[in-house]
């Protein structure tokens, strides 16, 4: 296969270039530099020619990285005997809801009892989190430590 054009979405791709005897392509060879659109650097199989910026080749939106906007995930759970501590009343127990919030690199699990109105953190469930990236896996772990509904 071959490299093709990226033109936008729902366009059909730019005609291939041909090389001529050297192997190069006539805008190669000339010097000159392609008049039609770039490509996103893919082949199906070999080496990838000249990497040339395509925005939005690469993807970014909700990818993390260093966004301080809040995202947070949410888990109903059942915890195990003893109930899960909190710092603002205590022990709570039977069906509950649990948050695993992140905001401004900090990672927060908060427990409401299921479809209340107020949430109570978990003790110790405050820590920096350099990355949202991690959220799911925090959020993942939470859930398999407190969700008990065996005992």
């Amino acid at each position: 296969m071959s490299e093709q054009a990226v033109t936008g979405a729902g366009a059909t791709p730019a005609p291939e270039q041909t090389p001529d005897a050297t192997g190069q392509d006539e805008a190669a060879a000339t010097g000159s530099a392609p008049t039609g659109p770039t490509t996103a650097g893919m082949t199906a199989d070999g080496a990838a020619g000249t990497t040339t910026g395509v925005p939005g080749a690469g993807m970014a939106a909700d990818a993390g990285g260093t966004s301080t906007a809040a995202r947070e995930r949410r888990a109903d759970i059942v915890p195990g005997p003893g109930g899960v501590m909190t710092d603002e009343v205590g022990v709570v127990t039977g069906e509950l809801t649990l948050r695993t919030g992140f905001a401004d690199g900090q990672l927060t699990l908060t427990v409401q009892y299921k479809d209340a109105d107020e949430w109570y953190t978990v003790t110790g469930g405050r820590v920096a989190l350099a990355d949202a990236a991690g959220l799911d896996a925090v959020h993942g772990i939470a859930v398999a430590l407190l969700h008990r509904p065996e005992g």
